[in-house]
């Protein structure tokens, strides 16, 4: 799994100081990634800034509590599995997700069924990466 490859569009911004230091911390970890920051609005609205924002070349996965569920070893293979493509993760606003861009997906991923505030969804987005990126790579930091 290449970071480089890898970008999170995220509705809103991170406000909390300690939310913004974990977010920090994850993004040194994965050199490469990219967080792309869209204003939050309605929903509509968002989901036209989020469409804009894709690259052609990306694949678009939700987080949405309606998603799959999966364990750490499994996103890990997961993503090992999407190979060279382009992945655009996107953590929407307050309102959750346009179920139209729902439905474009080509993966509606859950980090829980419980709801998160966006800025908590991506310090654990980051983290389930980095700790993806650690399980490939037979490092020590997740311990099975």
């Amino acid at each position: 799994m290449n970071p480089a490859r890898i970008r999170i569009l995220a509705v809103g911004k991170v406000r909390k100081g300690w939310v913004q230091e974990g977010v920090a911390l994850y993004c040194k970890r994965l050199p490469g990634l990219v967080i792309t920051e869209l204003k939050d609005s309605t929903m509509a609205k968002e989901a036209e800034a989020i469409t804009a924002a894709l690259h052609p070349d990306e694949r678009l996965v939700v987080l949405t509590e309606e998603g799959s569920p999966t364990d750490s070893v499994a996103f890990a293979e997961q993503l090992r599995g999407s190979g060279s493509d382009r992945l655009a993760f996107v953590i929407g606003g307050a309102d959750g997700l346009d179920p139209v861009l729902k439905a474009r997906a080509t993966w509606r991923l859950s980090l829980s069924p419980m709801t998160f505030p966006h800025e908590l969804a991506r310090l654990l987005l980051l983290e389930q990466l980095y700790r993806a990126t650690s399980i490939l790579q037979g490092g020590p930091y997740h311990r099975a």
